[in-house]
């Protein structure tokens, strides 16, 4: 089993190239989804972690919103990579995307004030566990994805578009599909100077 973690996180790469083919039914990545909420871990036990899974039209409808909204910033005469790239997004099977709760970070705050300056912190910290979690299972199970950061640029429309609470702050956008080509070789700095022993 270790070994099977061991190469999932090996494997977990950055896709730009994907495609709508299914590979699970749209309830098994939901569960997938689902468990990697319930099983992550957050500081405190807080589970301030929220997430919406997009498909079909849902999906294309939230990079339609971010095309749109690009379109009115970016300089037409800069425009094609722009939307080259946000194609390719839409292209996919799906999205997930990440909130968290700032009502109960706030809570937190107020309950733990020793603490205050590290909530947020700690958010922070959680839900990138949980993107790391979803995005290697996705992968694990043959999908490709890619982490997005269109907010604050898109939170307006994405909370009118799905009836988004309040308190839900979104961090980022994860799009998936099945693979359509390999991703870019990765490069890795030395491990001596990332990994410090002592003995």
């Amino acid at each position: 089993m270790e070994k099977d973690f061991l190469e999932a996180l090996k494997k977990r790469r950055s896709y730009y190239a994907i495609s709508k083919e299914k590979i699970l039914s749209d309830e098994e990545v939901v569960s997938l989804v689902e468990d990697a909420v319930k099983y992550t871990p957050s500081a405190f036990n807080s589970q301030s972690a929220r997430t919406v899974v997009l498909f079909g039209k849902e999906h294309d409808k939230l990079w339609d919103i971010t095309m749109e909204i690009l379109r009115g910033i970016v300089p037409a005469k800069n425009f094609a990579s722009t939307e080259e790239k946000i194609n390719s997004f839409r292209g996919g099977y799906g999205t997930v995307l990440y909130f968290e709760d700032q009502s109960i970070v706030t809570g937190l705050q107020e309950q733990f004030p020793l603490y205050k300056d590290n909530f947020p912190v700690w958010s922070l910290e959680s839900s990138g566990m949980l993107q790391f979690v979803i995005w290697t299972a996705l992968e694990s199970n043959g999908y490709g994805a890619s982490l997005q950061h269109y907010n604050p640029l898109i939170d307006e429309k994405v909370a009118a578009s799905w009836n988004i609470p309040k308190s839900w702050k979104l961090l980022a956008q994860m799009p998936f599909g099945k693979p359509t080509a390999s991703p870019d070789e990765k490069t890795f700095l030395p491990l001596e100077d990332r990994v410090k022993i002592y003995r």
